[in-house]
């Protein structure tokens, strides 16, 4: 399945959240390329938007392929056999410099502003695509410490077996495209899949957080 871009795909996942709209409920984006989409999905369903920031931690030798998953805080997820193969002290200090990151990111994108409240919530968490499932892992490990009511991700694109494996930690899991036709890559399932810039991401949260209710 092939999406023009990510607006487009955010629309898609739009109709299939429309039980949501007006709701008790929150989107909440993967920066940067969630943002995108989970604007879209905030604008159409009449949700408040922010942000959950998890950092991939990608191996040496292929960046692109994620061994962990860190939140600000320090909350890590791995692929064990991977991470166990690793140098140590190269590890710790990627884990130190993503943290770092994902300090910076929330302090930028935020700009000051506090998160939504998600406490007995439906919290719908986004991105524009999930390949091998751990920073989105993580980042429903770290709402579901914030005590919502209920745990929804919804993504276009996302491979089998990260699907089963979210399904055990998320209330239910939405995918556009038929898991099964994954095509090993998430920028392969759109036509225009551009870098999101920081300021973009602002952008998009300064119009999502009005409605973030205080």
């Amino acid at each position: 399945m092939m999406f023009q871009n990510r607006e487009e795909a955010g629309r898609e996942l739009a109709k299939k959240l429309e039980q949501y709209h007006g709701a008790d409920a929150v989107v909440l984006a993967l920066p940067r390329g969630g943002v995108a989409v989970g604007r879209e999905i905030a604008r159409e369903l009449d949700l408040p938007l922010d942000i959950v920031v998890t950092r991939k931690i990608g191996h040496p030798d292929n960046p692109e392929y994620a061994i962990c998953a860190v939140d600000e805080g320090g909350m890590l997820l791995c692929n064990e056999a991977e991470k166990n193969l690793l140098n140590e002290k190269w590890l710790k200090d990627e884990i130190g410099r993503q943290i770092k990151e994902a300090k910076r990111r929330t302090r930028v994108y935020r700009d000051g502003k506090k998160p939504a409240e998600i406490r007995e919530k439906t919290a719908i968490i986004v991105d524009d695509g999930i390949a091998t499932g751990l920073t989105m892992r993580l980042a429903v490990m770290a709402v579901k410490k914030q005590m919502p009511k209920r745990v929804i991700v919804a993504v276009p694109v996302a491979p089998m077996e990260v699907v089963e494996e979210l399904e055990r930690d998320a209330d239910e899991v939405i995918v556009l495209s038929p898991p099964a036709e994954f095509a090993g890559a998430v920028g392969a399932h759109y036509r225009e899949f551009e870098q999101v810039e920081d300021n973009t991401v602002v952008q998009f949260l300064e119009q999502g957080v009005r409605k973030i209710k205080k």
